[in-house]
């Protein structure tokens, strides 16, 4: 199989895969695409045995205690191969169900982000969890390694929420910048939200040239067939999207992520991060 433009899910043995597969699972089938699950093990797993080791131990003591700790190293790294194989399995049974012909998997060792990037330039839509395995016993809305995994990232992310559906109309927030700019003509050549009718909405400040940026956006998706409706409402942008979302029974919202470092989020807060947190829909981040 074909690893170019392909969908790439990346998966965690917690119960939000189920929803990551069938997102996965529906943009590749929309875009005709390959799909591949990816599972990220941790590189250096703890074995944690509970036994005491400390006190002094002559030196072939020493030599048969290192031995037993590879072995118990190796025993604890198969083991964990193996269930994250029967896991992909049956991600991949799932995929198939859902229509996609002959999906791949792959585990591999190392931290997710830098696993992800490296595979970047064969990948044309990345599929996450907002959130994953770290989150299954906290409170936490929106995962830890989003952001880091977003911003080490440049192509199209598609984050999803729990229970996804294939969505019915989608709306995306615009700003008139080259990343919303680009991300309209993307929508537009994509066979992704083909025939499902788009809401393209700008918000925050209101700027001088709204209507002409929003008119241009209506008839550039217009012009490939969408059926459009876009509306300027000023006011606070992540309460004008979440109030829009809901008015207008939005089911996936597409919007341009981290345009700022780090460190000035770090100072002023994530305006991505707290657009997810209030859109509790899946997401299509753009970078």
């Amino acid at each position: 199989m074909k690893n170019e433009n392909k969908v790439l899910a990346c998966v965690d043995r917690s119960h939000f895969a189920d929803t990551i597969a069938d997102a996965a699972a529906w943009a590749a089938a929309r875009m005709n695409a390959p799909l591949e699950f990816l599972h990220v093990l941790d590189r250096h797993p703890e074995i944690g045995s509970g036994e005491d080791h400390s006190g002094a131990i002559g030196f072939d003591a020493q030599e048969h205690l290192l031995q037993e700790l590879s072995d118990k190293d190796a025993a604890k790294t198969k083991a964990m191969r193996e269930e994250g194989r029967l896991f992909l399995n049956r991600l991949r049974e799932r995929a198939i169900a859902a229509g996609v012909p002959a999906p791949d998997t792959r585990q591999r060792y190392g931290h997710l982000e830098e696993s992800l990037a490296e595979q970047e330039a064969g990948v044309r839509l990345f599929v996450l969890g907002r959130r994953g395995e770290s989150a299954e016993n906290t409170q936490r809305d929106l995962g830890r390694n989003v952001e880091t995994v977003v911003r080490a990232l440049h192509k199209p992310i598609l984050t999803v929420t729990e229970n996804f559906k294939a969505p019915e109309r989608f709306m995306i927030a615009f700003d008139g910048g080259m990343v919303t700019r680009r991300g309209v003509e993307m929508v537009a050549a994509s066979p992704l939200f083909k025939s499902i009718p788009c809401h393209v909405l700008m918000s925050g400040k209101a700027a001088a040239n709204g209507p002409q940026q929003t008119a241009w956006a209506k008839a550039t998706l217009e012009q490939a067939g969408f059926a459009v409706t876009a509306e300027n409402r000023p006011g606070d942008a992540e309460t004008v999207i979440a109030r829009t979302v809901e008015e207008r029974g939005i089911d996936l919202l597409i919007m341009g992520a981290f345009n700022h470092s780090p460190l000035r989020s770090l100072i002023f807060g994530s305006r991505t991060s707290d657009l997810l947190r209030s859109a509790r829909i899946p997401t299509l981040l753009l970078r």
